[in-house]
């Protein structure tokens, strides 16, 4: 076999190994959302719990900085975030509903508030309304009909979901543990594992900056959060809106959802205004809170807490809310930025992959022989 002849095997070879591992990671990146959608009941609780585990590794090493064993600083950085996470939830879940309990008795207070705006719009309403009159007598509403069973009853749904539930919620809290329990063994081991100083050290670094970066943003980002949201709750107390800490805990927490979370906040808060005011102008007031406050907090104060170090590509973290939003809906929504954050600061860290060197580098395609002979008799004749 002539060394040209080998040659021409090793490229294609090459090129039959580029493009199985091409086509293996395309099929991995097409199936991997399919897959975390179908096994949300696992995938979720667990990515929630490596994410807060993460951002709870600066309070563990520094506890264990002041001599405290690894096992009991994960213990109490564990009960100190499930501190803080119920009484979040129970500022927020009980007013709230009792609020959506009331909803049903105060949609006619409601309609008459937004009477002006209803009677503006009413040719365009009887329009709606005789449109999908019409639509409901046809044979597609029959269809549908027919495929949509009947719903069952919330006690038992409730009984069917709340295991579940449970059993997630003890899932993640476990993980959380074990992971924090195990973070300085487990660090320790991977760095000691690379074969060689300048290894061990690239390591080190990527995880040290995963840390830094994810509990820099969760920490920064909840602090930020709570002052918006007791901003807000001060703000509406003034101005007489019952249950004002509910309001500015939903603030708080729809404001770790970038972009939408915001709305939705307004959104509710312009529902709720129009439940208790009386005047439509007054009703409008507590979203109009919400919204000021958000501006200052967006354009003027989380720049500059944050810095350009953490900043991100607007469009980047519109796909990351659209792909986790889809996937796990709004707890994936919620994760979405840190998600980003952990994947951009360990491809900073590793290099971005050259998919365009990948490709069409040498070795991955084959030339022809014709090309290859004129370019050796064009070297020849350079030489001579």
């Amino acid at each position: 076999m002539t060394p040209h002849e080998q040659q021409e095997i090793n490229r294609r070879r090459d090129r039959l190994l580029a493009s199985i591992a091409l086509t293996s990671g395309i099929g991995l990146v097409l199936a991997l959302p399919f897959a975390l959608r179908a096994g949300a009941e696992f995938f979720l609780p667990l990515t929630a719990a490596l994410v807060i585990a993460i951002a709870l590794v600066p309070f563990l090493e520094w506890l264990e900085r002041r001599s405290v064993p690894s096992a009991l600083a994960a213990l109490v950085a564990l009960v100190v975030f499930l501190v803080v996470a119920n009484t979040a939830l129970v500022l927020i879940v009980v007013p709230a509903t009792d609020w959506f309990r009331i909803l049903p008795e105060r949609l006619p207070h409601i309609q008459a508030n937004l009477a002006p705006v209803i009677d503006f719009y009413s040719q365009a309403q009887r329009f709606v309304d005789e449109t999908v009159q019409m639509l409901a007598s046809g044979p597609v509403a029959a269809a549908q009909t027919a495929a949509v069973e009947a719903p069952r009853s919330l006690l038992q749904l409730a009984a069917m979901s709340a295991p579940s539930a449970i059993i997630q919620m003890v899932f993640a809290a476990l993980i959380i543990y074990f992971f924090l329990a195990g973070w300085t063994r487990l660090r320790r081991r991977t760095i000691n594992s690379r074969g060689s100083f300048d290894g061990a050290l690239a390591v080190a670094r990527v995880i040290q900056n995963v840390v830094d970066a994810t509990s820099a943003y969760v920490i920064t980002i909840a602090t930020i959060n709570l002052c918006l949201g007791a901003a807000v709750a001060g703000a509406l107390w003034l101005i007489g809106m019952p249950a004002p800490m509910m309001w500015g805990g939903i603030v708080a927490l729809l404001n770790f959802i970038p972009y939408f979370g915001p709305m939705l906040a307004a959104v509710l808060l312009g529902l709720g205004g129009l439940m208790v005011f009386d005047d439509v102008w007054v009703a409008l007031l507590p979203a109009a809170i919400q919204v000021g406050f958000h501006l200052v907090e967006a354009n003027v104060i989380t720049p500059t807490v944050l810095g350009r170090r953490l900043t991100m590509n607007p469009l980047l973290i519109l796909v990351s809310l659209a792909f986790w939003g889809w996937v796990w809906g709004t707890p994936g929504a919620l994760l979405a930025v840190p998600l980003l954050i952990i994947l951009q600061t360990v491809i900073s860290a590793a290099g971005t992959p050259d998919i365009a060197g990948f490709l069409f580098e040498q070795g991955t395609l084959t030339s022809s022989p014709r090309r290859e002979n004129d370019d050796n008799e064009e070297s020849g004749v350079t030489e001579g």
